[in-house]
């Protein structure tokens, strides 16, 4: 339950249209859930706005699955991601409803969607080879209740190809740039427009780039002001930093 989802069944209660032992019902669950192997967090959805996000990699797919059952009993939404494609058989034939986006490697499951806030988050990746991360980032950000406008394969090598695209980046409240190589993207990016820019390298080039070492370094040494950096291939971490500062702009606006 999130503090949006707190605050409309208070106020149903209020109205009268749900009894008080109902809510006291949906309140009294524990902080914790206790699997053994895992100690699920039951309320981080009441505190940050969002259930915790379960990472699959070096997890089973029983366990990946006992938790999500877990979360999705206490919460109603699921995001789960970096699955292998036996992790996902196995959520999907337990969870007939879950959306899977096999590029992002990414498993949404919710009894509701968040609506959407207003403004968007765009995701640029600056080569196809980039895309899994930009996915990653960009479902993340949906699932958290974003519209996300995507703009895809617009590295420096190209550089026409990004500015055909800026009056959709400039409108943006917030920007992930996701880029591998030498990781130019986000300083060039950073240099055009008013908004954060949250840069993502990617392990993508050849030897010298150390699997998105190059990449990492280069961003964190911008001369673009405003940019942030997540670490190599974090695209779910790029993509909740995104949300947190599309819901402060929501704020805002209300």
């Amino acid at each position: 339950m999130t503090s949006a989802e707190l605050l409309e069944l208070l106020e149903q209660l209020r109205q009268g249209r749900v009894e008080p032992t109902e809510v006291a019902r949906r309140l009294r669950g524990e902080s914790t859930v206790d699997l053994g192997f895992a100690c699920v967090d039951a309320r981080r959805g009441l505190r940050q706005g969002f259930p915790e996000v379960i990472y699959a990699e070096g997890k089973t797919a029983d366990q990946v699955t006992r938790i999500a059952e877990a979360i999705w009993k206490r919460e109603g939404r699921v995001l789960v991601t970096r699955l292998s494609e036996e992790q996902a058989a196995r959520l999907r034939r337990r969870f007939r409803k879950a959306a899977y986006y096999p590029m992002a490697r990414c498993l949404v499951l919710e009894r509701k969607p968040l609506p959407k806030r207003p403004g968007y988050i765009a995701v640029l990746c600056a080569g196809t080879s980039d895309l899994p991360v930009a996915e990653e980032a960009a479902v993340t950000a949906e699932a958290m209740g974003n519209r996300v406008e995507r703009v895809f394969d617009v590295g420096v090598a190209g550089l026409h190809r990004l500015l055909g695209k800026l009056e959709l980046i400039r409108e943006a409240n917030v920007v992930i740039v996701v880029a591998g190589m030498e990781g130019a993207l986000p300083s060039v990016v950073a240099g055009l427009v008013a908004r954060p820019v949250i840069a993502v390298p990617t392990s993508v080039g050849y030897g010298a780039s150390f699997g998105g070492v190059a990449a990492l370094l280069g961003m964190l040494n911008s001369c673009g002001s405003g940019v942030t950096v997540v670490n190599i291939d974090n695209g779910f971490g790029a993509g909740f930093a995104a949300s947190q500062i599309n819901a402060l702009a929501a704020e805002g606006r209300s």
